[in-house]
């Protein structure tokens, strides 16, 4: 229940606004080199993910969901992505108002740049398909007119 839960918020809290895609523009082989080296390891080598990702382990950590478009991750706003890898998922939940979600999602702030992390984004971006890309950039920037 605390996914659903944790999902359901986080439709709720409002997306950050910009002229242009946040994640558009960026170094796709670079952001590819990085998630192989930072992600992969956890988020699988082609995105699909942790096993049973949906379920909480026995220490009640959701696995690693995958970033291709089965999992969640086209669901959620570019500067809630950004925050997630920066500030890792619990700091990056509580900012946003949501306290006490556990998550194995460690902050990557202190090994990655920001634009670092906005490349690799933008890889797991540019893996989706068209109808996906435009769910995030809705979330992100708000329906267009």
């Amino acid at each position: 229940m605390q996914s659903m839960t944790l999902t359901a918020a986080l439709f709720l809290l409002p997306a950050a606004a910009s002229a242009e895609h946040l994640l558009g523009g960026r170094d796709i082989d670079a952001g590819a080199a990085l998630y192989a080296e930072h992600c992969a390891s956890c988020h699988g080598a082609e995105l699909e993910g942790q096993p049973d990702w949906q379920s909480p382990g026995p220490d009640g950590v959701l696995p690693a969901p995958p970033h291709d478009v089965t999992g969640h991750t086209w669901h959620h706003d570019s500067q809630l992505l950004l925050d997630y890898v920066r500030l890792g998922g619990a700091a990056a939940l509580e900012a946003r108002g949501v306290s006490g979600f556990e998550s194995g999602m460690p902050g990557l702030g202190d090994q990655l740049s920001e634009s670092d992390i906005l490349d690799i984004l933008g890889f797991i971006r540019s893996t989706w398909p068209e109808h996906a890309k435009r769910v995030q950039q809705e979330r992100t920037h708000g329906a267009s007119d």
